[in-house]
């Protein structure tokens, strides 16, 4: 196993997470032992870490206070070789805040792939990450999968730490992501090496925002990349949770949190229901046992009647958001791999790998 946990914070959340990481650990072992995997191709990370993504979730939304809950999230941080490879910046802008990572021997290099000293080399690839969290929460143990996203995507990763509900309701996130991608636009990321992505929440968020940027008559990003994002807030088009961690009652907490029920079929809500012609590239990945697998399904199927460039791979037997069991699951290493291969293809341009990724 690559991955490490930790706890920090205050000594009751330490506590708390500790007993029920072990109570999990005893429960999803004792369980593989008797019964075996739970799906095929699930390992014991993968069994692991779904259980403890679930109990977390829950403990935390059935908490009085949201500000508690992100402190016990916090209590629990995660260490990779990933994330001792990258260095972390943390930005603060008038207008939003977030933290820049690149990989260590590219620290110093600024948007337009310049050093702090004015030397040109070929410019770099730049993302605009929005990470998940139902729009309410942003744990520390994010930064693993940030800095996965960013070795895969061999790039310099802006993460914006957008305002959260339900203190901060539509459109205050929105608002937070075009502030950051002008901010890009105006330092010098050039709009063709410019790559939009996010997951869950983040994957919804990156929808919204190349549909704002159209209608703002800003320049596009080269792509969009979306794990597992919601694209209908009214829920109708939801799976099974039978092998999910995210369930029904979860998703309608986070929706109720981030907007009412009114603005539920607005497009930069639930882009199931967006005009998608004339957008960039999107690539989409997602779990074919997720619960929201039916609705991002439904919104690939519309994109591409309308002609939209939308491409949804799938993983069989993969939940919500796989993508942050890392290189400790097969199926997630082989989806960061992916990614990579699709930015080389549509940013980069590299010929040699456009038999490898047909998009």
């Amino acid at each position: 196993m690559t991955a490490r946990i930790h706890f920090r914070g205050p000594a009751r959340y330490r506590l708390r997470c500790a007993a029920e990481l072990s109570q999990t650990i005893l429960e999803a072992s004792s369980q593989r032992a008797l019964k075996g995997p739970r799906l095929p191709g699930w390992n014991w990370f993968v069994e692991l870490g779904t259980a403890v993504l679930k109990r977390q979730t829950l403990t935390a939304l059935q908490m009085d206070d949201v500000k508690e809950a992100r402190r016990y999230l916090d209590s629990v941080v995660m260490s990779s070789p990933a994330l001792s490879e990258v260095s972390i910046t943390p930005v603060v802008h008038e207008k939003f805040r977030g933290s820049w990572f690149a990989g260590k021997n590219v620290a110093g290099k600024n948007v337009a792939g310049k050093n702090v000293a004015g030397q040109n080399e070929e410019p770099r690839v730049s993302v605009l990450y929005f990470h998940g969290g139902g729009y309410s929460f942003y744990p520390q143990a994010y930064a693993n999968l940030i800095a996965l996203i960013t070795q895969a995507a061999k790039s310099r990763t802006f993460a914006l730490d957008y305002r959260l509900s339900p203190e901060h309701r539509f459109p205050a996130q929105l608002e937070d992501a075009l502030n950051a991608y002008r901010w890009l636009l105006e330092t010098g990321a050039d709009p063709e090496r410019l790559v939009v992505a996010g997951d869950s929440a983040g994957g919804n968020l990156t929808l919204a925002l190349l549909l704002a940027a159209r209608a703002s008559k800003l320049p596009m990003p080269a792509l969009a990349v979306a794990l597992s994002p919601p694209t209908d807030f009214e829920t109708e088009h939801i799976g099974a949770a039978d092998f999910d961690w995210i369930d029904k009652p979860m998703l309608e907490q986070w929706a109720d949190w981030f907007c009412d029920v009114a603005e539920r079929r607005n497009a930069l809500v639930s882009p199931l229901w967006s005009d998608l012609r004339g957008l960039p590239p999107i690539y989409i990945q997602a779990g074919r046992v997720e619960i929201l697998y039916p609705s991002i399904q439904v919104f690939a199927d519309r994109a591409q009647q309308q002609g939209a460039d939308v491409v949804l791979e799938t993983w069989e037997n993969m939940n919500h958001d796989f993508q942050m069991f890392g290189l400790d699951s097969p199926q997630s290493a082989e989806a960061l791999r992916r990614i990579g291969q699709v930015i080389d293809v549509r940013v980069r341009r590299q010929k040699n790998n456009m038999e490898a990724v047909r998009l």
